[in-house]
């Protein structure tokens, strides 16, 4: 994700903006992008602030509230597969592809087998 632009330089934008400049004109005098000066521009007029707006939370893995289960499953039941662990959390409640457990378990570091057999 890119740096945000300073507040120096967006206060500039929006002054400019202020004693009607177009965004457009702020943005090629200033030397930021046509699009973030409308953006800013925009926010200013609709809500006072022109701040840089905090990065969205990234979303949570739905295997996340299982997280002590599954590292229990994975102690307890030697040789358990992932298509097991995932039928385990059905009956849980918890819908999810076989992948994302995968991707679970690899994130915490324990390795389970794909299937019986494999």
């Amino acid at each position: 994700m890119p740096k945000p632009i300073d507040e120096d330089i967006r206060a500039k934008v929006i002054a400019a903006v202020a004693t009607g400049v177009s965004a457009r004109e702020a943005a090629r005098r200033l030397g930021v992008s046509v699009s973030s000066a409308i953006k800013w521009a925009q926010r200013w007029r609709q809500s006072g602030s022109y701040a840089a707006q905090t990065p969205r939370a990234q979303p949570r893995s739905p295997l996340h509230p299982q997280a002590d289960w599954l590292l229990e499953v994975a102690r307890t039941q030697p040789g358990v597969t992932l298509d097991a662990v995932r039928r385990q959390l059905q009956a849980r409640g918890v819908r999810v592809a076989t992948s994302s457990v995968w991707r679970f378990y690899r994130r915490h570091g324990v390795s389970l087998r794909a299937a019986a057999g494999d």
